[in-house]
């Protein structure tokens, strides 16, 4: 993967740089991600004001649907921090009757467990959970490393929407919670540290290069099943409650943690093992990717935090160097090798999506369609 060589800049506003080979600049340093917030998203978002009237509708609209039945909607709970919150807020102010479940890949964290554990027990609520073959999440895993891609969290990102899919058609549920929002999250990571999810094309012919284990069980999905059939033939929709509310992150995570004794993390997705080794340790010393970048990024322009506290936290790592060793040593041993065999993929050559097969041109008309009827409120950079 060859990048773009160009000299370093940060943006005046934001903390995005230059990592993102495709940011741009305006005469005064601002990035057009900031300039784009400004101009799309910000009118009609409003910070989460004034949305009243439509979550009331849609939440009738849920709940019109699960009359009946036993549930009105379905939400995927992974432990962290926004999914954990959107079953907080789903049932004790919306009043909705949620199915969650949780897909165990084999790399929960004791934290995200034990906040699981705690948020069902204490809404009282039922929890099913799909564990997938470890042998066959380890061995997709391994195939991604030796790709020598960025986008290695693909593993596990498949099999969680893929279940949910499942889950939704097998109890005849219309609606998906999902806990995305545009407060924490309106700065997402750029194209080019990583790769559409569900490009079956491309996860198959890195499977078929690089995978040594017949994927008998794996809960595979693509862009037709997602994009297409669970939209319009299946008639799913999926639904991003937390935009219609101001949803601050600190008082969030003040409730969460009154309520129901749930446990921060020291960094949004660390609440797997694997994301917070790729996301803390392998991308930034890989390929200079520094997931907290759109992560502040989004915080900053939504006035959640200042760009010096910003600055300041980006100039320590995300994990101590002591504690990512022991993280190292801890991934190699899961994955079943060595560190030195973990450490002769950190020096393969940068690999991007393009190296392999892929299906980038239908996802590029899909998004441009959908933008363009008002589908899509945020884009993907």
């Amino acid at each position: 993967m060859i990048m773009e060589s160009r000299p370093y800049q940060v943006c005046t506003r934001c903390v995005m740089d230059t990592s993102d080979v495709n940011i741009h600049f305006d005469e005064h340093g601002v990035c057009d991600r900031c300039n784009q917030f400004e101009t799309d998203i910000l009118p009609k978002w409003n910070y989460g004001l004034n949305h009243e009237k439509e979550l009331e509708e849609i939440v009738a609209k849920i709940k019109d649907h699960g009359k009946g039945k036993p549930y009105d909607c379905i939400l995927g709970l992974s432990g962290g921090f926004d999914s954990s919150y959107m079953l907080h807020f789903a049932i004790k102010e919306l009043g909705l009757r949620p199915l969650v479940f949780h897909v165990d890949a084999g790399w929960n964290t004791p934290f995200a467990v034990e906040n699981i554990q705690k948020m069902v027990s204490k809404l009282g609520v039922d929890l099913k959970v799909e564990k997938i073959a470890w042998d066959e999440v380890r061995d997709f895993q391994l195939a991604f490393f030796k790709s020598g891609v960025p986008h290695l969290d693909i593993p596990q990102d498949n099999a969680f929407v893929s279940v949910l899919d499942k889950y939704a058609r097998k109890y005849g549920i219309k609606y998906i919670l999902n806990g995305g929002n545009i407060s924490t999250e309106v700065i997402v990571s750029p194209n080019c540290w990583g790769y559409w999810g569900t490009d079956s094309r491309h996860n198959k012919d890195i499977i078929k290069r690089f995978g040594t284990v017949d994927m008998k069980s794996y809960p595979f999905t693509g862009i037709l099943k997602r994009k297409i059939y669970m939209p319009y033939i299946a008639g799913v929709k999926v639904v991003k409650l937390l935009n219609y509310i101001p949803y601050i992150k600190a008082d969030a995570e003040r409730l969460l943690m009154e309520e129901y004794d749930w446990q921060p993390y020291p960094q949004k997705h660390f609440e797997s093992i694997m994301t917070k080794f790729l996301e803390g340790y392998w991308l930034p010393t890989r390929f200079g990717f520094d997931i907290r970048r759109p992560q502040f990024s989004s915080l900053i322009l939504t006035g959640q935090m200042s760009r010096e506290e910003a600055l300041e936290r980006l100039s320590q790592p995300a994990i101590p160097e002591a504690e990512a060793q022991l993280l190292f040593d801890q991934v190699a041993s899961m994955l079943e090798i060595t560190p030195d065999e973990l450490r002769g993929y950190m020096q393969l050559p940068l690999k991007s999506y393009k190296d392999y097969k892929n299906s980038e041109h239908l996802f590029n008309v899909g998004s441009k369609v959908l933008y363009r009827l008002g589908i899509y409120k945020l884009i993907r950079k």
